[in-house]
């Protein structure tokens, strides 16, 4: 299994969109944009190389150094088979 955890949502957005409208929009927006974003394209590339699996989205789950720390709130956003 592989985790992957992007901490630098708004710089992404802001970059794509302008400093300005990034300030309008609230970091979960932020966060579940370029979330959405990468899935796309981790899945093109995946298929592309012939590789079938299945990928997600959580919220409440967070990655601390070595140990992976869930909340109560834990849900899976997005879930996508390819």
């Amino acid at each position: 299994m592989i985790l992957l955890k992007i901490s630098n949502y708004s710089e992404v957005v802001a970059s794509k969109i302008g400093k300005f409208l990034e300030s309008l929009t609230p970091d979960s927006l932020d966060q579940a944009t370029v979330e959405d974003i990468v899935i796309g394209k981790l899945i093109e590339n995946l298929q592309s190389e012939g590789i079938k699996g299945e990928v997600a989205a959580v919220r409440g789950l967070d990655l601390n150094s070595d140990q992976l720390v869930f909340h109560d709130s834990t849900k899976v956003r997005r879930h996508d088979q390819f």
